[in-house]
């Protein structure tokens, strides 16, 4: 076998052991109240670290002003509670525009 398959293989295992874990411990151990506080902030931080690093660089630089915008405009619509495809559409038709117009 050569690593690569080992890596996948050991991934794999991993993978599946954490999934396992939940409801093997379920009812066994709890987590306090502010571990779960922090789990759920850490993980809008690292989406909105994903979605900053999507919207903003492109191949090392700077993506332009068309592709935040869009971002920016599929942002709104969502927080506003506008349906998935309208947000979609609407994000994507802004960053089509702008670029269209030559904004980069």
């Amino acid at each position: 076998m050569n690593a690569t398959a080992a890596v996948i293989l050991a991934l794999a295992a991993g993978t599946y052991a954490f999934r396992l874990v939940g409801p093997l411990l379920h009812g066994r151990v709890t987590v306090p109240a502010r571990v779960q506080e922090l789990a759920s902030a850490g993980a809008v931080v690292l989406l909105v670290a994903l979605l900053a690093t999507g919207a903003l660089t492109e191949s090392g630089g700077f993506a332009g002003w068309a592709r935040p915008t869009g971002v920016l405009v599929g942002a709104v619509l969502a927080w506003r509670r506008a349906p998935f495809a309208v947000v979609v559409l609407a994000a994507a038709a802004t960053t089509a525009l702008l670029r269209l117009a030559g904004v980069g």
